[in-house]
């Protein structure tokens, strides 16, 4: 498989990463807080090192197990996400940001997933 920059889930996996460090510093310089976003910052950009280690998959199966793990800690990060808007480390307009483009990521993996393993 080949590695494509134009691919949808490749970028906006890239990008959530991005905001997922970007939270990951505003939480600790302005929330002093440093184990749920540390768990956060983990599983968020986990995301799209999965892709993009699917992307360059051996196989079929390699890709859509990369994908499956992909979808799983994008499922982890929706949690943590949530975790922290219920505690108030997050305004609901923070968190909802962030789960939005989060939830679109998983509606994006399911589909690949999905897809992956019933087209074989």
């Amino acid at each position: 498989m080949r590695i494509d920059n134009d691919n949808l889930i490749v970028q906006k996996s890239k990008s959530f990463a991005i905001r997922c460090v970007n939270l990951y510093k505003y939480l600790v310089d302005n929330k002093n807080e440093y184990v749920m976003s540390k768990q956060m910052l983990r599983c968020g950009t986990s995301i799209g090192t999965n892709v993009k280690e699917a992307m360059r998959g051996q196989s079929k199966a390699d890709f859509g197990a990369k994908m499956n793990i992909a979808l799983k800690e994008a499922n982890e990060t929706e949690y943590w996400l949530e975790i922290m808007q219920e505690t108030d480390y997050l305004t609901k307009s923070e968190a909802e940001s962030m789960l939005s483009d989060c939830r679109e990521l998983l509606k994006l993996l399911t589909s690949i997933v999905k897809t992956t393993f019933t087209n074989k």
